[in-house]
């Protein structure tokens, strides 16, 4: 599956038009190809359906979720929502991505209005995990202002040389011999001459593709009609503004001439009528001054107005009128197809077609993007529909978080507390509480676990008292009703410490017949995609065997969420490199880990930068099918994992969620201390997950 961003290095370049060539290319080598305008871009001047994605859908036939309104994506962003924005065209994208073997996203246009474009187009193609295709045009005869606006728009993605960035359009070249413009770029231009781009397309100019209908005049104009003729068919190749004699007026109507003149000008309207009766096909007449011309010079030029000459009248007067004429969207317009096919036959013709249809069956690894891992994580928590229990049922944040599971249909949640507590708390933090929202006073329930508690406990000798006593505590008792299939899985961790948390589980749950070991993994949302860290928060000094274990566990984490596993097993030195007890640890949970699970990429050990840096992982580890491209790091020990996970998430600013636990028959999941609402509801919708993939 691949996704190709098209984003334009200024305005006026013709992106439509390229995205609409692109598209056929690809159509017509057979590639089931999907269009996405994500974000609506529409002209003060235009109404009714979003442009691009209506000429796609009459020329070629595809369908795309609605465009996201403009002004609704100015509040998002002007508020700092852009991951909730990100998220929202993450669901869009998400919706096609069965029906498609490729998908072209037409990025934002630059304006004078919308100063955040840039950043909206590099969110998109972290986000979609998308493929740049760079589109420009000559626009002058400068190839180094041509040069430096393609390097500085690739800078936004990366930069030339990072493999996303795959080549550049460049549309509307007026140099008379393609050939030659192509060398002569390549020499401005470093990135093309070396391979890094790649020159997808030198599309030549061809004026009449830029030749509005008449009726697109009049539709701009609010012009009132007095002679429709062919308004429809006949296209405006030149405009002039008739204020010269007749005699010197009578050379200029040439077929495809719009004459704007006085209304009053009944000499020129005559001449004009003359021109059409003698087979040159004006574009049409645009009366002005609000005056309506003479009935008899209509009637003499009543053979004209049969023949489809169009005549239309305005209140502006001719200076304004041809002013407003000049502001006419060259863009084509929704419902003008013969333009956009003629457009796309022209762009697919001078595309390099052979090297599209081979991208797009080029094998690559594919990243989860932040706001694709939440959107994810979100749905796939609603379809698993889990009843989840929390422990810590009268703490605000967590009676926040419930409220939201529960009107979002992320979880059905349980809150342990009474429900008099709840609803004071509720009230002082502004919180409603939905309806379904499920509160058990822990003394109504309490008695009912405790003699399936002394059988969990008999050989601990646990006694009937003592069983009613650590039931007291509210997370042994939501460990219990986990224990009885009461609830599906259990998030605690609010006020409560980890081990406050774990314990109970490990008593109660044990661990999942294939483990033994309990272990935690931290999702790390990083800028371009999602990795697992394992293990930070449980096991201080694993064994190697231990070890292989944390590494499988993580492996069937990632898998769970999404997550191609590729597993680096983190040292201080990278293959044969270092000796010493340590790297040799890690050199043996390799091994066991392999041996464990043949099927899956593991490798070690390997420093953190060449697992994590393409470049570094190819000199350091050139045969390993893991360096460079690692999504699932587990680390030698606690001090290191913790360390690590936590440096990245304070210096690079990165979200982290988690820690969530692995290795238990059923989900329990710790949070941290200072755990923000979101976290919360993140770890809900993990742990409902996991109860989902456990079944």
């Amino acid at each position: 599956m691949h996704t190709f961003l098209l984003s334009p290095t200024g305005f006026g370049v013709g992106l439509t038009s390229v995205s609409l060539g692109i598209v056929q290319a690809l159509l017509s080598s057979g590639i089931k190809v999907g269009f996405l305008k994500p974000i609506a871009q529409p002209h003060p001047s235009e109404s009714g359906p979003e442009r691009a994605s209506e000429l796609m859908m009459r020329v070629h036939g595809t369908q795309q979720p609605q465009p996201l309104a403009l002004s609704h994506v100015e509040h998002m962003v002007g508020n700092g929502l852009i991951d909730e924005l990100m998220e929202e065209i993450v669901s869009m994208h998400q919706s096609m991505l069965s029906q498609y073997d490729v998908i072209i996203v037409e990025g934002m246009t630059p304006s004078r209005q919308a100063n955040y474009v840039e950043r909206i187009n590099a969110s998109l193609a972290k986000t979609l995990d998308a493929e740049v295709i760079l589109v420009s045009a000559q626009q002058s005869d400068n190839l180094d202002e041509i040069s430096d606006r393609i390097e500085s728009q690739a800078q936004l993605f990366g930069g030339t040389k990072d493999p996303k960035v795959l080549g550049v359009v460049i549309n509307k070249v007026t140099n008379p011999s393609l050939n030659g413009f192509a060398e002569k770029l390549k020499s401005h231009l470093p990135a093309l001459r070396k391979g890094d781009l790649h020159l997808i397309g030198c599309i030549p100019a061809k004026e009449e593709l830029n030749a509005p209908r008449t009726a697109d005049y009049a539709k701009f104009l609010k012009a009132s009609l007095l002679n429709s003729g062919e308004i429809e068919q006949r296209r405006v190749q030149k405009v002039i503004l008739c204020s010269r004699t007749v005699a010197n007026i009578v050379p200029l109507l040439q077929p495809g001439v719009l004459v704007v003149v006085p209304g009053d000008r009944d000499d020129i309207i005559l001449a004009a009528s003359l021109a059409e009766m003698n087979g040159i096909p004006l574009a049409g007449l645009i009366l002005t001054g609000g005056y309506e011309p003479n009935k008899s010079i209509m009637e003499m030029g009543k053979s004209a107005l049969k023949g489809g000459l169009p005549v239309m009248w305005v209140t502006t007067g001719s200076y304004d009128t041809a002013y407003q004429v000049t502001r006419l969207p060259r863009a084509i317009p929704e419902n003008d197809l013969e333009r956009a096919k003629t457009t796309s036959e022209h762009i697919t013709a001078h595309l390099d077609k052979n090297w599209l249809v081979t991208r797009c069956s080029t094998v690559r690894q594919a990243l989860l993007s932040p706001p694709a891992f939440r959107y994810q994580l979100v749905k796939r928590a609603q379809a698993a529909a889990k009843r989840i229990v929390l422990p810590e049922g009268n703490e605000p944040r967590t009676i926040q978080a419930a409220a939201i599971c529960q009107e979002r249909g992320i979880a059905n949640c349980v809150l342990i507390a009474k429900r008099e507590e709840v609803e004071a708390i509720a009230k002082a933090q502004g919180i409603t509480l939905p309806a379904g929202l499920e509160i058990i006073d822990p003394d109504s329930v309490r008695e009912k676990y405790v003699s399936p508690m002394v059988e969990l406990r008999k050989s601990r000798g646990v006694t009937t008292e003592q069983a009613r006593e650590f039931l007291g505590d509210t997370v042994v008792l939501g460990t219990m009703m986990l224990a009885e299939d009461d609830v599906d899985g259990l998030v605690s961790g609010a006020v409560h410490t980890t081990a406050d948390t774990i314990r109970p589980a490990l008593q109660l749950i044990k661990t999942a017949p294939e483990f033994s070991l309990v272990s935690s993994v931290f999702f790390m949302l990083l800028p371009d995609q999602v990795v697992v860290y394992a293990d930070c928060a449980v096991n201080p000094d694993p064994n190697a065997e231990q070890l292989a274990e944390i590494a499988l566990q993580s492996a069937a984490s990632a898998a769970a969420f999404g997550i191609e596993p590729k597993i680096a097993m983190i040292s201080y030195s990278t293959g044969s490199s270092g000796t010493g007890d340590h790297v040799e640890k890690v050199r043996e949970a390799t091994r066991i880990a392999k041996e464990r699970a043949p099927h899956l990429a593991i490798d070690g050990p390997l420093q953190y930068d060449a697992a994590s840096v393409e470049s570094i992982g190819r000199s350091k580890a050139p045969d390993s099918a893991v360096a460079g491209r690692a999504t699932v790091f587990i680390f030698p020990d606690l001090n290191t994992g913790n360390t690590t996970y936590k440096a990245v998430q304070r210096s690079a600013n990165v979200i982290s969620v988690g820690p969530m636990l692995q290795g238990l028959r059923k989900p329990v999941n710790d949070l941290s201390r200072g755990a923000l609402v979101e976290d919360i509801v993140f770890t809900i919708a993990l742990t409902a997950i996991q109860a989902a993939s456990q079944d």
